[in-house]
């Protein structure tokens, strides 16, 4: 979904924010049906992913929130919150939105958030993603409402062969750690009662949030005690609300960015920033990272403190690792076509080639459509009138096509 990240770090000391055709013109029935249910199910949410990746002024900030296949294991304890039984929320009698063939190539989409993917039909939207032969469609949802409209779009976009996975928003607007959990437990709770998953995602780019200023985030001391244990609580919550409605259901740990790694090891290792350990566990089964345009080799990423092999780190966990943000900065020094070939060599190209040994098993493209004027940039690979296509657009689908998986 979306985040904000530490752009150009020490080299230019500016952060930037980020936080990311084939024409259908005959509606498919199932995707009008669609949205009949969506229409009938609860209005859109403003889905849009807000992160504050190393952003110093998201260090701050309480706003944002924003999937793979591995042992089906309880995460994070996943005790039900205080009262419950976990069993009192209504289970969805859909099936499971679950994927039919390979995974290795989705894409980034809002469709809870008002502007292009509002605006452009999902047989549009369906017919684009089909010609780029992606196979995943990553979105978010922020509230119950968007729940109800995702599981629609899920259910239409799987009748041909394009499964969407929710990352499931949550704020940090809570007083403490357990508030935090038991607000999130429910919340999942209901989330999943909507709709089952072959997987979901938990947050996007919380690390950022909570930055104590100017650091790489790769220590533990990068960030601030209070809100690492708020962060800690949403996310233990989700993952035990998910858990207790979906047990079978795959946990992608949600995509931070840049060098943000000391905030995974923390919630792995039950430590925080203070220096004390001991603390709740939480697990996973997918390791989400988020790489754009700026920030280099992702084996050698280098910040003010050093240079960290990033993606070693994220294979040290022992999962499955989704690059499920790969995008392009709107601040890229050149021509459209420029940033083309970049992100085809420089970015598609350059994890694709190390995904065998790191176990990279998903690159998915951030975004589909630029945001309105109003939004985080136009990091789309079209337009937001949802029809023109960027010379991105083109490196993208031909990438896909020359290196099938």
């Amino acid at each position: 979904m979306t985040e904000n990240i530490f752009s150009f770090l020490f080299n230019c000391f500016a952060w930037f924010r980020r936080l990311p055709s084939a024409r259908c013109t005959v509606m498919l029935p199932a995707l009008a049906a669609a949205l009949t249910v969506a229409a009938c199910g609860g209005g859109s949410s403003d889905g849009g992913s807000q992160s504050a990746s190393s952003n110093p002024s998201g260090a701050g900030s309480t706003t944002k929130p924003d999937s793979g296949a591995s042992a089906p294991l309880a995460a994070s304890s996943p005790a039900p919150a205080s009262g419950s039984t976990g069993t009192g929320v209504g289970t969805s009698s859909a099936a499971v939105i679950a994927p039919s063939g390979s995974i290795f190539y989705g894409m980034n989409g809002h469709v809870n958030l008002a502007g292009p993917y509002t605006s452009t039909s999902l047989d549009q939207q369906l017919a684009q993603l089909k010609d780029l032969n992606v196979t995943l469609y990553r979105n978010d949802i922020r509230d119950l409402d968007g729940a109800k409209k995702l599981a629609a779009v899920a259910q239409s976009f799987a009748q041909f062969g394009v499964t969407v996975y929710p990352v499931i928003l949550q704020t940090l607007n809570f007083p403490d750690e357990n508030a935090a959990y038991q607000a999130s437990f429910t919340f999942a709770q209901q989330v999943v009662g909507v709709q089952r998953y072959a997987w979901y995602e938990i947050t996007n780019e919380l690390a950022g949030t909570c930055l104590n200023g100017w650091v790489d985030g790769v220590r533990s001391t990068d960030y601030r005690n209070d809100c690492f244990q708020i962060a800690r609580g949403v996310i233990r919550g989700l993952i035990a609300g998910v858990k207790s409605v979906d047990p079978d259901g795959k946990i992608i740990i949600g995509g931070n960015t840049w060098m943000h790694y000391g905030f995974d090891v923390m919630l792995a290792s039950g430590t925080q920033p203070d220096g004390t350990s001991g603390h709740p566990l939480v697990t996973w089964d997918i390791t989400a990272w988020h790489w754009y345009s700026e920030q280099g080799d992702i084996r050698h990423a280098c910040g003010g403190t050093g240079c960290y092999n990033v993606i070693g780190t994220l294979q040290s966990f022992g999962k499955p690792v989704w690059i499920n943000e790969v995008g392009m900065r709107p601040s890229f020094p050149g021509t459209a076509d420029a940033a083309a070939a970049f992100m085809s060599n420089n970015m598609m190209g350059a994890l694709l080639a190390i995904a065998p040994q790191y176990n990279i098993q998903s690159l998915q493209v951030y975004q589909l459509y630029d945001d309105p004027p109003t939004g985080e940039g136009p990091y789309g690979i079209m337009l937001n009138d949802g029809l023109t296509k960027k010379p991105v657009y083109t490196a993208v689908k031909n990438f896909i096509t020359a290196n099938p998986r």
